[in-house]
């Protein structure tokens, strides 16, 4: 046997460089000199990968799996077909990450997506978040910028990034689109690697403006949610920032993979960060509040920030008529920010039961998002973490202020396990009334698979098919019949609109460093469906924040309009629910942002409904 090098581990037969993850450790280490750093990398360079679980369940785990249930009904998914289109459809766009063999951490990120109505037409537009080449780069002179597609309602986009004022370059990540100046028309916010980007829509075009929301140039900012935080009508902005990074950082700690060289870095060798909030003034101009309104989160032990923020989903988790906040975060305890009623928060995950996984350690978790999927009163609240850990999937117990990890018991812990999940979102993709689950997955490493025969850079998105409270376990991976969604990519961003009109959910999936996929949902399954457009009195015109409980043939469906949600990325205003074999929704209930809430009876099925709030 030869002998192992002193500071090495193995772990599932691959030899991996150690490194200590201690907070004060990295401190002190961001602190020293570059050259000090770069022998520190000699010691210990890290992978994100080395501290995963490994590729079994524990035996208690295997327990549970195989624990015998009742099974009333027989368990089948539906076939349904996703279609690559997106050739067909006229988008051209890649993402360029800047990768050029420095190994660099945001490299692995970007980027996300939105789907808005830029035209006010009723049809849903795609803007796709771009990277650029790294200062210094040959290439730098012939620099990617983003990128909008206008839609023709029939599921065709047209390039329009040029008239529209957004053909810049920048460092880009996520995208929110919204009306934050209450003018009728969305304005849009970039995250970045750098100082963020606002653009305010004018005369059919965007517009770069100083609002008060760019940040500072040395942070590195990945999710943004729009919501009223303080119930005063207008949307505030909340900016989820990853690891404090710099080039020099990265460059210096020589992060290694054994046998192959240079390797992306794990955040756990990076300290964490403060999110930003900022408050609407009421004119689309904000003010930062982040310490006042209670996000800001420290290490007691160390003074250091604790988030390392990838994804954010706002919802009315306690149905008190206000806001919350639920943030998955990297390798560190994720966040939930309990709104107080009075414009501040008090984050209180690890207390409710919502900042580790089921073994109480913290994941590398990325995209979240949240439903009532069971059409009950349990909420879930899913976050995709990375290779050789279970997706998380947690669960309200019956009240608010208790939830568990069900990820097993909901049958998408043990498929998830295997691949390394960013994109996180609920759908009702072949509308038989029960919300299912979509994951987009892709490694970091495009050698992962010369030192980890279990893992490919490119793997296949996961879907899973809600099969209701009668089978054994609510969520069945759909393995084969889903068409060109089981196609491996380097997955990243995913969203849900109908692209073309008719009534199903189309999916949007984005890639780090290559082209996105847009798939069309070509189900003919025959259930019938539901869309709901609403719109709200006062500066929150697109009523960002209402909850909708649907009555159809005995069963409540509850959705909330919160589009910002998955990974980086934007879905569609519109609400759509599915009928099943019903010709109509025989109750419908809007709760309004503001604590109203109307009723309308004996909507019809297959039609788009505009509900205003009186």
């Amino acid at each position: 046997m030869s002998q192992k090098k002193e500071d090495t581990v193995v772990r599932d037969g691959v030899e991996y460089e150690e490194v200590s993850h201690d907070d004060a450790v990295i401190g002190k280490a961001l602190k020293v000199s570059a050259g000090v750093l770069v022998a520190a990398g000699a010691v210990g360079g890290a992978l994100w990968w080395l501290n995963t679980r490994p590729d079994e369940i524990t035996e208690a785990q295997k327990s549970e799996v195989d624990a015998p249930v009742a099974v009333t009904r027989d368990v089948v998914a539906p076939a349904v077909h996703f279609t690559d289109v997106t050739a067909e459809a006229g988008l051209t766009f890649v993402h360029q990450n800047g990768a050029e063999g420095d190994k660099l951490l945001p490299e692995t990120m970007g980027g996300g997506s939105a789907f808005f109505d830029l035209e006010n037409d009723g049809d849903s537009d795609l803007l796709l978040v771009n990277g650029c080449y790294w200062p210094g780069s040959a290439k730098a002179a012939n620099q990617p910028t983003q990128a909008l597609y206008a839609n023709d309602g029939k599921g065709r986009f047209t390039d329009v990034t040029a008239p529209s004022g957004l053909a810049v370059s920048f460092y880009g990540m996520g995208a929110a689109a919204a009306d934050a100046d209450a003018d009728g028309d969305s304005d849009l916010f970039f995250t970045a690697v750098g100082p963020n980007h606002y653009f305010a829509a004018e005369n059919g075009a965007f517009v770069a403006r100083d609002v008060g929301v760019s940040g500072t140039s040395e942070a590195w900012s990945s999710c943004a949610t729009f919501f009223d935080a303080d119930k005063d009508g207008d949307l505030d902005l909340y900016v989820g920032n990853y690891v404090k990074w710099s080039r020099e950082i990265d460059q210096a700690v020589g992060f290694q993979l054994t046998g192959i060289g240079r390797a992306y870095g794990p955040p756990t060798t990076f300290e964490g960060t403060q999110p930003y909030f900022y408050r609407n003034d009421g004119k689309g101009s904000f003010q930062d509040e982040t310490a006042p309104a209670g996000f800001e989160v420290v290490n007691p032990a160390t003074g250091v920030p604790v988030g390392k923020a990838l994804g954010a989903r706002a919802c009315d988790a306690d149905l008190d008529g206000d806001m919350d906040l639920a943030v998955a975060n990297d390798t560190v305890a994720n966040f939930f920010y309990r709104n107080a009623g009075n414009g501040t928060f008090e984050e209180r995950a690890k207390e409710l039961g919502l900042a580790f996984d089921r073994d109480g350690r913290s994941t590398g978790a990325m995209g979240i998002d949240a439903a009532w999927f069971r059409n009950d009163d349990a909420l879930a609240i899913a976050i995709g973490n990375f290779a050789n850990e279970m997706s998380s999937f947690y669960v309200s117990q019956g009240r608010a202020d208790l939830w568990a990890d069900e990820a097993i018991g909901s049958g998408i812990g043990a498929p998830t396990r295997k691949h390394l999940s960013f994109g996180a979102l609920f759908l009702d993709y072949d509308l038989d009334g029960r919300v299912d689950f979509l994951q987009a997955n892709g490694h970091l490493e495009n050698e992962i698979n010369q030192v980890q025969s279990s893992q490919h850079y490119e793997q296949p998105a996961q879907l899973f098919w809600n099969a209701g409270p009668d089978a054994k376990r609510t969520y069945v991976e759909v393995v084969e019949g889903a068409g060109d969604l089981g196609r491996p990519i380097v997955g990243r961003g995913a969203s849900a609109c109908d692209i073309d009109g008719d009534g199903d959910l189309d999916l949007l999936l984005t890639q780090s460093g290559g082209k996105p996929e847009l798939l069309r949902n070509d189900q003919a399954l025959g259930n019938s469906w539901l869309r709901l457009r609403l719109t709200g009195k006062g500066s929150n015109h697109a009523a960002l924040g209402a909850r909708v409980e649907l009555h159809s043939g005995g069963v409540k469906q509850c959705q909330e309009l919160v589009p910002f949600r998955s990974y980086l990325s934007q879905c569609e205003l519109v609400l759509t629910f599915g009928l099943g074999k019903s010709a109509k929704a025989e109750r419908i209930v809007v709760f309004w942002p503001d604590g109203t809430h109307s009723e309308w009876k004996d909507l019809a099925a297959n039609r788009e409904h505009a509900l205003a709030q009186p």
